[in-house]
């Protein structure tokens, strides 16, 4: 039985770690510092209309702020959807986002088609240390909690 319940608890943490939202800020100074690819006149993402970041430029708005990642569907800038967009739309609505600019981001561990990377040197390009990490602790914490339940009862 404490094993079904572990294992229930490291898949919806796995769940919630695969899709991901989140909403970003960021303040432009020189551009927002990255590139998108996708929208209805051009997927990236097989039956996908939606709108990825492709590239994030080193130490632009979106690097500095470390929270953007490749891979990362945008949802929304500043509240407006990007869902069933072309591709230059999008691109408009970032152009014209203003100064401080506000994304909705899903985040995926694994994309379909995934990016073409641009990895510095030294980065290895696998998972975020969180994704090992997150489940690992949930589960400790689990077993650490359900051995002493265990000697209570004794």
């Amino acid at each position: 039985m404490h094993f079904y319940l572990l294992l229930l608890l490291f898949i919806i943490n796995l769940f919630f770690l695969v899709s991901m939202k989140q909403e970003l800020s960021l303040w432009l100074t020189l551009g927002l510092g990255f590139n998108i690819v996708g929208g209805t006149d051009q997927q990236y993402v097989a039956n996908d209309n939606s709108i990825y970041v492709s590239w994030i430029k080193k130490d632009g708005a979106a690097y500095r702020d470390g929270r953007l990642q490749e891979g990362d569907k945008i949802l929304a800038i500043n509240g407006k959807d990007l869902k069933d967009l072309r591709h230059r739309d999008a691109v408009e609505l970032f152009r014209n986002a203003g100064y401080h600019v506000s994304l909705k981001i899903q985040r995926r561990l694994q994309p379909q088609n995934g990016p073409v990377s641009h990895q510095g040197e030294g980065d290895s390009g696998g998972l975020p240390l969180a994704a090992i990490l997150v489940p690992g602790l949930a589960l400790a914490a689990t077993a650490v909690w359900i051995l002493l339940r265990y000697r209570q009862r004794m």
